[in-house]
């Protein structure tokens, strides 16, 4: 649709309003002041209105709303918005967009995280097409809702939605480009908790009988003992190992390091795969045929999902290692601070959503302390 300027007004946005007792949509706009302007605009916006409603009104409800419109409109003047106008704002927002992105990258946020700010932002002015300033707690409700219903998207995405664009205006607010952020009364979207599952102790054995190489093992075992991130896994040199005290220095998120220890099972196997080894890289963990490069994240997604289902095992991904290892954890009686050091948690909250705490257990303490 063509996009128009109510002059000396702030036109953001029409609301539809159904009539219990007639089939037809009122459009209420949002006007401030009384200007004549020329009927051909007047008839051209009508018509670009209208035609957008096809495939929610039938052809009487478009003809009545085109009466109300064509009468509204004779008491209002109607400016076409130059492409120019257009591409300008476009730019001004795509700036102060590439500003935040920057503060983002200054502040310690890995590529990936910039990349998923700078995606969801834009999907916003792709839908949202206004300056900064003009855009509204209900623009952004609205936007939200409709992401929601065209996608089928999940309640989780929908508040990491939020959760970013919370983030742009407070720091739009912070900077002065806005005066309040209209994302302050946009609460966090409630979510339905779901229990995920870990690897069973026989689960974990049919894993290290599907392996077929020595390094397959060294990866599985260095996944279960520590419960690191694939993408730390990834970066890990052979100069990091320290197998002596059986620990190594990880980079996590935020480029923070942290130690980490594996067990006695993982240092035999990742002894086992260096001896086997004939190139010069220094990753940890190499591809299995020439030139060996590093082996990435989605190599590792790849083969862990390849082992899973050679053992008939559901969703078997490098993340449900590191659920599996917080739990098994708490329920071996480790404090939770100190899982929450092990995985390079920020907030134990987070910590506490990893870890799901063995049903059997809660049950023999309800048994020991209640009855």
């Amino acid at each position: 649709m063509s996009i128009y300027n109510f002059k000396y007004t702030h036109f953001c946005y029409m609301n539809y309003v159904k009539s219990k007792n007639h089939s037809i949509i009122y459009v209420v706009l949002y006007i401030a002041i009384n200007k004549k302007g020329g009927d051909f605009l007047k008839e051209l916006f009508v018509k670009n209105v209208v035609n957008e409603t096809t495939d929610f009104l039938d052809n009487n409800q478009r003809i009545k709303l085109k009466e109300i419109l064509t009468e509204i409109c004779i008491y209002y003047k109607i400016e076409k918005l130059e492409q120019s106008q257009k591409e300008e704002m476009q730019r001004n927002n795509e700036d102060i967009l590439n500003r935040f992105i920057s503060s983002k990258e200054i502040e310690g946020c890995s590529i990936k995280t910039l990349n998923y700010y700078k995606d969801n932002i834009n999907k916003m002015f792709e839908k949202i097409n206004l300056p900064i300033c003009e855009i509204t707690t209900e623009t952004l409700r609205n936007y939200l809702s409709d992401y929601k219903s065209n996608s089928n998207a999940g309640m989780v995405t929908i508040d990491n939605m939020r959760r970013v664009l919370s983030s742009f205006f407070a720091w739009l607010e912070n900077e002065d480009f806005i005066v309040k952020s209209p994302v302050r009364r946009i609460h966090k979207v409630k979510a339905t908790k779901k229990v995920k599952e870990t690897l069973t102790d026989e689960n974990l054995e049919k894993l290290r009988d599907t392996c077929s190489n020595v390094r397959d093992l060294a990866i599985l075992e260095l996944l279960i003992s520590t419960g690191m991130r694939v993408g730390e896994l990834t970066k890990l040199n052979i100069s990091d190992m320290n197998f002596q005290e059986r620990s190594c220095i990880v980079l996590g998120k935020g480029n923070s390091e942290r130690e980490v220890y594996f067990s006695a099972k993982s240092k035999m196997y990742i002894k086992k795969y260096l001896e086997t080894r004939t190139d010069d890289n220094e990753a940890l963990f190499v591809s299995l045929i020439k030139p060996y490069n590093r082996l990435g994240i989605s190599g590792v997604e790849i083969l862990i999902r390849n082992l899973g289902r050679q053992a008939n095992i559901n969703k078997v991904h490098p993340h449900k290692f590191r659920r599996t290892m917080a739990t098994m954890a708490i329920d071996k009686g480790m404090p939770i601070e100190q899982v929450q050091k092990l995985l390079g948690h920020i907030k134990i909250d987070t910590t506490m959503e990893y870890a799901m705490v063995n049903q059997s257990n809660v049950k023999n303490s309800h048994r020991k302390y209640i009855t």
